[in-house]
């Protein structure tokens, strides 16, 4: 080839039966990487792993989430009044990886507790603490939207999440 991109894509209707394919079409999108934290009913700390973060208003500021029903933590966070959500950066990926495998993964983490009980992540590349604004029924997930009650900017690059693998941007 002259270095031009192969235009053929594979069409198919979403169903069971192509649920693969509608999942490697959908890591095609590059996404960041967050851990969104909260408390459990008991006040214990509770972490999760997620891809599913997006920008929804700056005024009022509010963002979204959205956590999988089958999910074991999927109750602690709709029941979650307030929570943090974490946009990790590159060198990130082992933190990640703790709250993808368990919820309670805080240890060898450096966090620390905001005014409303629930862990916030020293370190990462931004952090945005929520308010429950809304909650909605999105089939297999449900969409959280947060109003952001306070903010915070790191330094450093994102961790990318795309096709089932973790990368970065590469220089230019």
């Amino acid at each position: 080839m002259d270095g031009t991109r192969d235009m053929t894509m594979q069409d198919f209707v979403p169903s069971a039966e192509t649920a693969r394919d509608f999942r490697d079409a959908l890591g095609r999108f590059a996404t960041g990487v967050t851990v969104i934290t909260a408390q459990d009913q008991t006040g214990k700390a509770v972490g999760i792993t997620a891809n599913s973060f997006a920008s929804v208003s700056l005024d009022p500021a509010l963002v979204l989430w959205s956590p999988a029903k089958t999910s074991n933590r999927y109750d602690v966070f709709m029941q979650a009044h307030h929570y943090a959500v974490h946009v990790l950066a590159a060198d990130q990926e082992a933190l990640c990886m703790g709250f993808v495998k368990d919820g309670h993964a805080f240890d060898n983490v450096d966090y620390s507790l905001n005014d409303k009980g629930v862990a916030v992540l020293n370190g990462c590349l931004a952090r945005f603490e929520c308010t429950q604004e809304a909650v909605h029924d999105a089939g297999d997930h449900s969409i959280i939207v947060g109003r952001v009650t306070r903010a915070a900017i790191g330094q450093g690059e994102p961790l990318l999440f795309s096709a089932g693998k973790f990368g970065r941007f590469a220089g230019a």
